[in-house]
């Protein structure tokens, strides 16, 4: 287990790096304490990515965009401070993978970790009520591109969209559909081609508005 840290407070760095110890014991762990640094290792190996949004020499949003475009499936963890819309949302829109304060308590912090390996979202709860707030009060909200800029999925697409908007695995995907684990690989990797979507939890969304989870 290859984890990348992007943070530049060295406390909230060895938090990070004890968490994750604790859901995946042996891990490695790599510390990128600026963005510039972030970008020269982003390319590499990696099996999941915590990063922090407000570093020294600018935003980890950029570190999280060229992150998700190297490792389209791989995990990556906005863990940070701020939880205003402009961070919550912006973070999604960049492909974020899950939204966590570090506020939080230590346990409830493994906690959320411990649900990626079930294929999970992992969001703090108060930002799981920001988002919940801002659907329900904005009609039509959107967190990808207009649909009319979005080509169709094909009937099999369709159920991919489902299973990964459920939470399923790659590994469980292929399972329910009788197919491959490249197979559905190649599917989730075209859907997200065709919406313009960049990550799990645009996928949720997506999901949930074509009424394809039960």
């Amino acid at each position: 287990m290859n984890i990348l840290i992007v943070e530049d407070q060295p406390e909230a760095c060895a938090l990070l790096q004890d968490i994750a110890q604790q859901v995946y014991p042996g891990a490695q762990t790599t510390h990128c304490p600026t963005v510039a640094h972030a970008l020269m290792r982003v390319t590499e190996a990696w099996d999941l990515a915590l990063i922090d949004l407000r570093l020294l020499d600018g935003s980890g949003l950029e570190v999280l965009r060229r992150f998700k475009q190297c490792h389209p499936e791989v995990p990556a963890v906005v863990t940070t401070l701020f939880s205003d819309d402009a961070s919550v949302f912006g973070a999604l829109q960049a492909g974020a993978d899950g939204y966590l304060l570090k506020s939080e308590p230590v346990c409830d912090l493994v906690a959320a970790l411990q649900r990626i390996a079930r294929g999970e979202l992992p969001l703090s709860p108060a930002v799981a009520r920001r988002v919940l707030g801002y659907f329900r009060s904005t009609p039509g909200a959107d967190l990808r591109p207009s649909a009319d800029l979005a080509e169709a999925l094909t009937p099999r697409e369709s159920d991919v969209l489902a299973a990964i908007g459920e939470g399923l695995s790659i590994h469980e995907t292929g399972e329910r559909l009788g197919i491959t684990y490249h197979t559905a690989n190649g599917y989730i990797k075209s859907i997200y081609r065709k919406l313009g979507i960049k990550s799990r939890a645009q996928a949720a969304v997506e999901a949930q508005r074509r009424g394809l989870l039960q």
